[in-house]
């Protein structure tokens, strides 16, 4: 029979593994977004890559509760400089994207 500290301590590792499951999921996501983005509109999306920022929770458009995260990315307009930008997504949806000024291409 398992007791109660044992089934708080598999809850937890499961919570764990969801969150890092769901993380990677957004994450993917955000470099679908960026990627789609920076090509678009003729930049470059350096190192291929997002990187967390912040999360937290807010309502989706149905009003659920859900994780949003915020990463960060760097791009490049001329070849020779690196830009920031910014995706949020709730859930795996994308709420946002900033990429700042830049040279159009």
């Amino acid at each position: 029979m398992i007791d109660a500290w044992e089934l708080g301590a598999l809850l937890l590792l499961a919570g764990a593994v969801w969150l890092w499951l769901d993380s990677l999921r957004a994450r993917d996501a955000g470099i679908v977004a960026a990627r789609k983005t920076c090509e678009h509109e003729g930049v470059q999306l350096l190192d291929e890559t997002v990187a967390i920022a912040k999360i937290r929770l807010a309502r989706n458009d149905d009003g659920q509760l859900r994780l949003q995260r915020t990463y960060r990315f760097e791009f490049s307009d001329t070849g020779n400089n690196r830009r920031n930008g910014e995706v949020t997504l709730v859930g795996a949806e994308v709420v946002s994207l900033y990429t700042g000024p830049h040279l159009l291409h």
